[in-house]
């Protein structure tokens, strides 16, 4: 049986799939499209024939972290404890979330920047219009989010965390609404 050939759309797909989990891994700078090739099965030239540059890959991989989150908080509810308890769901997509970090860690190069900039917006808008929330409650929203995607890389939240330190355990008690998975 010979192999099943994928159409442009599906290995492209698997291409930013792919770059997300390099990239999550070991940052912009440090990942390689021959990384990427290697994790989709590819030749480094196909990943440059599809995407271009490196760059473009990385940002096509910011673009699908940030759409899952929109449209998790779409799918969700109009409260932020609706969109807060969808995003604890989401820390068990580490590679995801650490695809966003990684993205506002390469936030200095002018096209990434852009691009992530524009998403952070846009899912703040969101937030707003799914909740009519004021503008200090997103800003906690999105704050006490951050701090649980750190958590979640640092492993210290979430599924798969670390045994849990004192400051660890006092930390997470005093994010509202935020069930430590090691105590359920």
């Amino acid at each position: 049986m010979g192999k099943v050939r994928l159409t442009a759309a599906e290995r492209s797909d698997q291409l930013v799939s792919a770059a997300i989990s390099a990239f999550s891994a070991s940052g912009y700078a440090a990942t390689t499209t021959d990384d990427i090739a290697r994790l989709a099965n590819v030749s480094q030239p196909y990943v440059i024939r599809l995407f271009g540059t490196k760059r473009r890959l990385f940002v096509a991989g910011i673009e699908r972290a940030a759409s899952r989150i929109e449209q998790t908080f779409r799918d969700a509810g109009t409260d932020l404890d609706s969109l807060g308890a969808a995003y604890d769901r989401l820390l068990a997509e580490r590679e995801l979330l650490a695809m966003l970090l990684q993205g506002y860690a390469a936030s200095s190069d002018p096209e990434i920047g852009a691009v992530v900039r524009d998403r952070f917006g846009r899912i703040y808008l969101l937030i707003r219009e799914l909740t009519g929330a004021e503008a200090e409650d997103v800003q906690r929203f999105l704050a006490t989010g951050m701090l649980l995607t750190v958590l979640g890389a640092l492993q210290v939240a979430g599924p798969g965390a670390v045994p849990a330190e004192p400051w660890m355990t006092e930390l997470i008690g005093s994010i509202p609404g935020f069930v430590d998975d090691r105590q359920s």
